[in-house]
C-alpha cells in the first residue's frame, strides 16, 4: 500500500508494505509520470492515485493523530498556499484554504533563500516588517528595500518576517498555532511569528491518509 502527499514542489511517499520508518521525499519535477499510489492528497495527487482525499480533509486528520489539545489551530504552509483547521473541544469548528494571499509562499521563501545564498536558520528575526498579502508580489518590497541600501540578508528577513504574519492573520490570530509544512524547518520563519508556534512536521497530510485507511480497515 503505497500513500503519497503530491505537493507542489515536493512529494512526500511512503510506501506500507516495506515497513518504512520515513517517507521518501522527491521533488516533484523528478517523479516518474507513469507512478501510481494507492492513496493520494495534495495538489497533484488525482494525477497519480488510485483514491484521492481533500487535502484540508487528510489535514484535520492527522491533526487529530498527532495533536493532544482539545482546542488548537492547525495551519499547513505550502509552496502554493495556505491552509488552517480549527477544533473546539475536539471537534472541527473551522477551516479555510487561501491559495490567493498565500501565493507561492513556500516556494518563494526557497527560491530567495537559494538564490541570495542565505541560511534562514542562520538569520536573527528583523524588527521591521514588510506589509505581504502574495508571495510572488511581495518580492518587489525585497528589491526596493535593496535598492535604498538595505542588505539582502536584512531585506528578504523582513519578508519572510511579513510572510509569517500574514499567515498568522489569515489563521485567526491564535496564541498558539500548531505548525505543518516543510517551512517547520525554516527557524527565521517560526521565530516570525507573533505567537508560539509548535511545528510538527511536513509529514501531517501522510498521517491523515493513514489515518483514513486505518479507519477503513476497521468498518470491513
Amino acid at each position: 500500500m503505497i500513500l503519497a502527499d503530491f505537493g507542489t514542489t515536493y512529494c512526500k511517499i511512503i510506501d506500507l508494505s516495506q515497513n518504512c520508518m520515513e517517507p521518501e521525499i522527491v521533488a516533484t519535477k523528478k517523479i516518474n509520470r507513469q507512478l501510481r499510489v494507492d492513496l493520494a492528497t495534495g495538489h497533484n495527487g488525482k494525477r497519480f492515485a488510485a483514491r484521492y482525499i481533500n487535502e484540508l480533509t487528510a489535514l484535520a486528520r492527522g491533526g487529530e493523530e498527532l495533536i493532544n489539545d482539545k482546542d488548537y489551530v492547525l495551519l499547513d504552509c505550502g509552496s502554493r498556499d495556505l491552509k488552517f483547521v480549527r477544533y473546539k473541544n475536539n471537534k472541527l469548528a473551522d477551516m479555510g484554504w487561501n491559495a490567493e494571499c498565500g501565493a507561492s509562499m513556500g516556494f518563494t521563501i526557497e527560491l530567495l533563500e537559494n538564490y541570495y545564498e542565505l541560511d534562514f536558520n542562520k538569520l536573527k528575526v528583523p524588527n521591521q516588517t514588510f506589509s505581504i498579502t502574495c508571495g510572488v508580489l511581495g518580492m518587489s518590497h525585497i528589491f526596493d528595500a535593496v535598492t535604498s541600501g538595505l542588505s539582502e540578508a536584512e531585506a528578504v528577513a523582513r519578508f519572510v518576517k511579513g510572510i509569517a504574519i500574514n499567515a498568522y492573520r489569515f489563521a485567526g490570530s491564535p496564541p498558539i498555532i500548531y505548525l505543518s509544512g516543510g517551512l517547520c524547518n525554516n527557524r527565521l520563519f517560526v521565530q516570525s511569528f507573533p505567537c508560539r508556534v509548535v511545528p510538527i512536521g511536513r509529514f501531517v497530510l501522510l498521517r491523515g491518509l493513514q489515518w483514513t485507511l486505518n479507519n477503513d480497515s476497521a468498518q470491513k
